[in-house]
């Protein structure tokens, strides 16, 4: 053992709150039960359904493309997912995130009563549905924009978006420089009351969970004013919030949101594997223990918005590592459709940069699977952490570390599992304690004590106990 840090020390652990800042409720007493279990399967509606980019016309709702999901939804169970977190699915008027109507469905998807069906569909297999709440800006033909342009900020219609001086005057303010994206007035109680009023309006309608796109670009005293209304009516309602940089646990414990994105450590994963340093990966699991300590982050390897994983590794025996760690490792993880394949797609900066990440999928039957090794791998390691579910809160501890190995002890309620990664060309003989551990998967090429080259192995906590226990 040549390297050993608790990162999940009590001291270490609260840093990641905002020093003196009374949390709005307990992030972790207060999770819904359901959420310890919870793996999403996440979709991109408009690109998995071929509704956008145009490519030949653009579909109206008598295709009822939504539906186009349905036969995938025994792929999701049948990997081990517990829900289907979709994209944005209400009406819009290009990618989704330029909502024109929070109370239907997008055309290009279908209707109304094609949602109810995905909900029905997806709850008769026990799966749960997460919707994607756009709440901070809506999109520029939205009829509450259109009415503020004509009359002005000081209209009726004025008060609901957030005004700048322009160069000729009052103009509406836009998110993160998009002028298609209107950003909606926080401080206005009629933005709030519409917040409450589409998210209760959705889970009456039997959805389980939101996303909260671009959490981090509204004042966290507005989802602490929203939010429990919302629980008021759905206690057991989950929300995730997209935050990218900045203080998490500071923004949970303000907000009330019971989860953020993790991107600190989505990027410390690819990050450390693709430049074979585990140091990296080493810091950003500490800031992650001590987060643990306060809210379970939402954990990632892929997604909408960013280079799918398989194109951002040069060494594709790096890509079953990535893998592990998000089955493994304490959140709620989400798998972004297509990576279960090594789905490749390089996110660029420009108009339709997107798009490559958000492609339209066939039929499962239809599909050629650019690597169902690694599909079979995913299934695998989600059922492991299924019949080992206390690991939704496991902390990690360091017990050896060099630039290319690192071996971690994950812990929970009284339970460890020991998880060794290894980028060398050689074998890693784990030193004589670890082997005595049982072994319960393994990378091809590792034997019992021994990681095979640009492997992995998961051991259990105590020597000789391979018992799988449900936490």
């Amino acid at each position: 053992m040549t390297h050993s840090r608790d990162q999940a020390a009590p001291d270490e652990a609260r840093t990641a709150g905002p020093a003196g800042r009374p949390a709005v409720r307990d992030a972790l007493r207060d999770e819904p039960a359901w959420v310890r279990h919870a793996v999403w399967w996440h979709v991109y509606p408009l690109g998995f359904v071929d509704a956008f980019p145009v490519r030949s016309h653009v579909p109206g709702p008598d295709e009822h493309r939504l539906r186009r999901l349905l036969p995938w939804l025994d792929h999701a169970v049948e990997l081990g997912a517990s829900g289907i977190a979709l994209g944005p699915v209400l009406a819009s008027s290009t990618h989704g995130y330029d909502t024109v109507d929070h109370r239907r469905v997008d055309p290009r998807l279908g209707t109304e009563a094609d949602l109810d069906e995905l909900i029905a569909q997806s709850h008769a297999r026990g799966l749960k549905v997460q919707l994607d709440g756009v709440f901070n800006h809506v999109g520029r033909e939205h009829p509450l924009v259109q009415a503020a342009l004509a009359g002005g900020p000081t209209s009726e219609a004025g008060r609901w978006v957030r005004w700048r001086d322009g160069a000729d005057g009052p103009e509406p303010d836009v998110f993160e420089g998009h002028d298609g994206l209107v950003a909606l007035d926080h401080d206005e109680p009629l933005v709030a009351d519409l917040v409450v009023d589409v998210m209760t309006g959705w889970l009456d309608r039997g959805i389980d969970a939101w996303r909260l796109d671009a959490a981090y670009a509204v004042p966290e005293r507005f989802w602490a004013q929203v939010l429990p209304r919302v629980r008021a009516a759905h206690p057991d309602v989950w929300i995730s919030a997209e935050v990218i940089h900045g203080d998490y646990a500071g923004f949970v414990a303000a907000s009330g949101v019971d989860s953020v994105t993790q991107y600190e450590l989505w990027k410390a994963v690819w990050s450390s594997l693709e430049d074979r340093n585990l140091w990296e990966l080493d810091h950003a699991l500490g800031r992650h223990s001590a987060m643990l300590a306060e809210f379970v982050p939402t954990t990632f390897v892929g997604n909408h918005d960013v280079t799918r994983i398989a194109s951002r590794l040069t060494d594709p025996r790096h890509l079953p590592l990535t893998v592990v760690l998000l089955a493994l490792l304490g959140g709620t993880p989400s798998v972004y459709a297509g990576d279960e394949y090594a789905f490749r797609g390089v996110k660029e900066d420009r108009a339709g940069g997107d798009d490559a990440v958000r492609p339209p999928f066939p039929a499962p039957d239809e599909l050629v699977a650019p690597d169902e090794r690694l599909h079979r791998l995913y299934g695998d390691l989600i059922g492991l952490r299924r019949r080992h579910a206390w690991l939704h809160r496991a902390r990690t501890r360091t017990l050896h570390l060099t630039n290319t190995q690192i071996l971690l002890e994950l812990t929970a309620q009284g339970r460890s599992l020991l998880l060794a990664l290894h980028l060398d060309d050689t074998p890693w003989a784990l030193p004589t304690d670890v082997a005595a551990h049982a072994v319960l998967d393994a990378s091809d090429g590792s034997t019992p004590g021994v990681v095979g080259p640009h492997g992995w192995m998961v051991l259990t906590g105590t020597p000789g106990d391979d018992d799988e226990l449900d936490g």
